[in-house]
């Protein structure tokens, strides 16, 4: 399991390396990308990079956790669907509570 830890932060570090040097930031921009620039901007932390790029290795990429996140930073780099998905999920609810 350290060996793995230690294995995964190797791994990040190169490609936050990496992507400090490339010229063309779109052709790189893959999950972990989006990861790494997620914890520059304070919103994650080391670990929960280092878990999340874990789960990757090991249990695929579909995976219900990996998903939900990586669904979660798209809407959070993206305001105005946010706002949208809101509106629809306010005008269905109306005034219940919402729950699991």
């Amino acid at each position: 399991s350290k060996d793995l830890k230690g294995a995964m932060e190797t791994l990040i570090e190169q490609k936050r390396r990496m992507l400090s040097t490339v010229e063309k930031l779109d052709e790189h921009m893959d999950f972990a990308s989006q990861l790494i620039f997620a914890q520059n901007r304070g919103d994650l932390t080391a670990e929960n990079v280092n878990q999340c790029v874990l789960e990757m290795m090991i249990a695929a990429p579909d995976t219900l956790s990996v998903t939900l996140f990586f669904m979660l930073i798209l809407i959070a780099e993206h305001p105005t669907v946010e706002e949208e998905m809101m509106r629809e999920i306010e005008t269905v609810m109306g005034k219940q509570e919402l729950q699991s």
